[in-house]
């Protein structure tokens, strides 16, 4: 009875990664771009900064982008690393002893 419990377990998993599979391919080709990509007002936003800051984001080269049309637009991987690399969260702490 246990292995039939488990058999069910495993194969109820199986089919979740399944139905995520499928989901995915149904997304339309602007869906995808959507989440892929960002404008600098979404950019503002999520980061709460200003026009300025981002606008030296761009000028060093710490944020990659493109521009269309004057628009610009980020990859949304890019402004996660962007965020990993200056995550301080396994630094150590110094003492104040």
């Amino acid at each position: 009875m246990e292995e039939i419990v488990k058999g069910l377990l495993h194969l109820s998993g199986e089919l979740k990664e399944i139905k995520v599979h499928l989901q995915h391919l149904n997304k339309t080709r602007a869906e995808i771009f959507n989440e892929s990509w960002i404008d600098g007002q979404d950019v503002l936003l999520a980061l709460n900064i200003s026009q300025r800051t981002l606008q030296t984001l761009r000028d060093s080269g710490t944020l990659p982008f493109s521009k269309l049309n004057g628009k610009f637009y980020y990859k949304v991987s890019d402004l996660e690393t962007l965020l990993e690399s200056n995550y301080s969260g396994n630094l150590k702490r110094q003492s104040h002893d």
